[in-house]
């Protein structure tokens, strides 16, 4: 008789081998089921959803009549795919295919390789497709020529209003662009990016065998949110007007650039900024290409040395000193010797005029008279230096305006209580060289000449929606009692000097300014020691026009970069367009454009010029 094979011992470790195992099984599924349940769930829905961000409609752009619309977006189509559903064969076929029916370049072939061989369930493989080629792209999906893609609709930025010159669109620099991902590039586009964006629509589809989006599936995961509409200040007929003004000047002065800005003085709208050459936002990608500078918008973004449009900066200090008055008599010099004679200073001409009023000295744009005003300020020369970067300062140089456009910067003034400044470093500050500055800060300090003594903050847009932008000013910079004897030295230069009061007055109306002229320092020159740019020459127009005398109405700043003379002697740097015939012509077309003026009697004028 066989033995028994059973034992009490065997079965104890049977029943424990049993209990650990499902211990085991039990504690794994738990882990899988609880600690990774969440994992493994996204995971499923991945490989059976797709989750897709629709771009809200994008906020439009008008000009100040609301009216006119500078910027809208209209639909086109995106190309999409779903890498992970296609094996290796089928995304090379797809590859091969897209190529030639996006006409891919080759650096554009190897994105769409790239993106085609990842394991994403969700590229964006193209932007921006119009209708034949979406056409194309269906007819090649339905012959199975190409696996995993789809096409779905997408707002596309576009700019209807021709600009002023060729290849441009109206205020290019001033509204910038929009890139393929709904993103702002420069101007308003991309500083007020958040509201014109507003926040996508988020949708989540399943997927069908090949990896594609079914609609009856979709589901709204987030609704988002549409984009704000913006008015601007800009009136866009003036625009255009100030864009044709710059590309004739550009042309016939073969200037690297032409560019100008008007603004109201009192509230620091400005109704029209522009610089040519320009280009056409609706084919930035080929501006990219070949001329990316062009993006950058010279009148908030490029600074320079802008000459004797500055010498009313020393006037403003000289006359809150009290060290001079309009009719002080001054000695003019050709030249003036400096630091014990080692450096020195020239008028223009290398002449003088002998004893001259102020006033004179400043229509006549000596920068012996300038300088020894600038030199006198103080008891010290630290003591001069101090104030009249005091005055820079409260004018807003050295810092950004604040104006609502991507990109300002705040220019370069150096601060001579840091490095203190000898005798010729003053003087050249006197008459705006060794500083620089922008065009919109320019505006925007003579405002301040202007307007009463406020420093307003410049700005370009309106209303947001429906809601006015309310706008701070930054409080009276400058006494109000020398406001008159500023505005009449502005008069007295186009009204005392022959060449000027031929190309700058406009009949029935009252005008003032300043011109200056500066050289060009190249730091390139001389192997790096630098020199400056033979026969170029920065030209500016700082000025107003008013409909009642000693109430401007409008300050024009003008700029037309290396501008090259077709009359150089000395003391004469004469151009076909002038800077200042270049502000009588765009002064006349905002005063022709039509509700763009606020009536202001000279009764409400903050501080009325005596006469």
């Amino acid at each position: 008789m066989l033995g028994r094979t059973d034992s009490r011992r065997r079965l104890l470790a049977l029943l424990v081998l049993f209990i650990v195992g499902s211990a085991a099984l039990v504690t794994r599924t738990a882990y899988w089921q609880v600690v990774r349940g969440a994992e493994l769930t996204e995971k499923a829905e991945a490989q059976t959803t797709v989750t897709i961000e629709v771009p809200s409609r994008r906020g439009e752009i008008y000009d100040r009549t609301g009216t006119v619309l500078l910027a809208t977006s209209v639909d086109r189509d995106r190309l999409v795919a779903a890498p992970d559903q296609l094996t290796p064969d089928q995304a090379t076929q797809t590859a091969d295919e897209l190529e030639g029916i996006l006409a891919l370049d080759e650096a554009g072939a190897a994105t769409l390789r790239e993106r085609l061989d990842s394991d994403k369930a969700y590229v964006v493989l193209a932007h921006g497709i119009e209708p034949d080629v979406s056409e194309r792209i269906r007819q090649a999906s339905r012959a199975e020529r190409i696996f995993g893609i789809s096409l779905e609709s997408e707002p596309e930025r576009v700019y209807p209003q021709a600009g002023g010159g060729p290849d441009s669109s109206l205020a290019a620099h001033l509204l910038g662009f929009v890139n393929r991902e709904n993103v702002g590039q420069y101007g308003v586009e991309q500083y007020y990016q958040d509201l014109l964006a507003g926040t996508p629509r988020v949708v989540v589809a399943s997927r069908d065998i090949n990896g594609r989006a079914m609609p009856e599936t979709a589901q709204v995961k987030s609704p988002g949110s549409i984009g704000e509409d913006l008015t601007l200040t800009i009136d866009a007929s003036l625009q255009l007007a100030v864009e044709q003004e710059l590309l004739a000047a550009w042309i016939a002065d073969k200037a690297k650039s032409a560019s100008a800005v008007v603004m109201d003085p009192y509230t620091g709208e400005v109704y029209a900024e522009a610089t040519y050459p320009s280009y056409d936002a609706n084919h930035y990608r080929s501006v990219a290409a070949s001329a990316p500078e062009r993006f950058m918008d010279p009148v908030v973004a490029n600074v320079y040395e802008p000459g004797s449009v500055f010498k009313l900066m020393t006037a403003t200090s000289a006359l809150e000193a009290g060290t001079v008055t309009r009719t002080t008599k001054i000695k003019d010099v050709g030249t003036l010797r400096l630091d014990g004679g080692r450096t020195k200073i020239d008028n223009a001409d290398r002449k003088g005029m002998g004893r001259i009023t102020f006033e004179d000295g400043i229509a006549y744009s000596r920068n012996v008279v300038a300088a020894k005003v600038a030199l006198s300020l103080g008891d010290t020369l630290a003591e001069s230096s101090a104030m009249l970067y005091d005055t820079w300062t409260k004018l807003g140089y050295g810092n950004p305006t604040g104006i609502d456009v991507a990109g300002e910067v705040g220019g370069i003034v150096r601060d001579p209580g840091i490095t203190p400044w000898r005798e010729i470093d003053l003087a050249n500050a006197a008459f705006g060289q060794g500083v620089a500055v922008t065009p919109i800060q320019l505006a925007t300090a003579y405002s301040a000449l202007l307007n009463g003594g406020t420093l307003v903050e410049p700005h370009v847009v309106k209303t947001i929606g429906v809601n006015d932008v309310s706008r701070a000013t930054r409080g009276y910079v400058v006494d109000p009692a020398v406001l008159p004897d500023l505005i009449r030295l502005m008069e007295h230069v186009v009204e005392e000097v022959p060449f000027y009061r031929e190309r700058t007055q406009v009949p029935g109306y009252y005008v003032g300014g300043k011109t200056g002229t500066a050289q060009i320092w190249d730091v390139t020159a001389n192997d790096g020691r630098g020199a400056w740019k033979h026969n170029l020459f920065n030209y500016s127009f700082i000025g107003y026009i008013a409909r009642e005398k000693g109430v401007p109405d409008l300050v024009v700043a003008v700029r037309i970069e290396e501008g090259r003379p077709t009359v150089a002697r000395v003391g004469q740097l004469e151009m076909p367009v002038m800077s200042f015939e270049l502000f009588r012509r765009i002064a006349s077309d905002a005063m022709a454009t039509p509700d763009l003026l606020t009536y202001r009697p000279a009764s409400l004028h903050p501080t009325p010029a005596d006469r």
